[in-house]
């Protein structure tokens, strides 16, 4: 039995692309975004990937929370909708009422921190303040009510 190990075939016209041993933060600086297509199913860079983990995973611990208590409703009506002996209501409406919304807020705060991490881990620098404006020296200065001043 003969192998084939003849690699340089003329079939064959892949051109291997390699990232020239650069981290991902060094290439994430490198890539111009008006120039990637955005792929929600195949990210084109490594900050894409993270960052869209963080918003699938965010997905499904929201439907979860949102789409859970409904569902359990549906399914186990028995057990949802006995009393809570603490404060009297069926347990579904507490769901939706109090851990539905919660999640929600908690979803938002862990989703900023997370995009945070991020930003940090790719070198991607928020503006914390808008820029001052700058005076203008001119005598034709435009009033606030778009006439000029005399």
């Amino acid at each position: 039995m003969t192998a084939d190990t003849n690699h340089d075939s003329e079939h064959d016209t892949r051109e291997v692309a390699t990232d020239g041993g650069m981290s991902d933060v060094e290439r994430e600086k490198q890539v111009d975004y008006l120039d990637v297509e955005i792929n929600l199913l195949k990210p084109a860079t490594p900050f894409m990937r993270d960052h869209l983990r963080v918003i699938w995973l965010g997905f499904a611990i929201w439907a979860l929370t949102t789409f859970g208590p409904i569902t359990l409703t549906r399914i186990a009506p028995d057990v949802m909708t006995t009393q809570m002996p603490v404060i009297g209501f069926p347990l579904h409406y507490f769901l939706l009422a109090i851990v539905g919304p919660g999640a929600a807020l908690i979803l938002s705060v862990w989703y900023a921190r997370k995009r945070d991490q991020i930003d940090d881990k790719y070198g991607i620098e928020q503006p914390t303040a808008a820029p001052e404006p700058t005076e203008t020296t001119s005598d034709d200065a435009t009033a606030a009510d778009g006439g000029v001043s005399e």
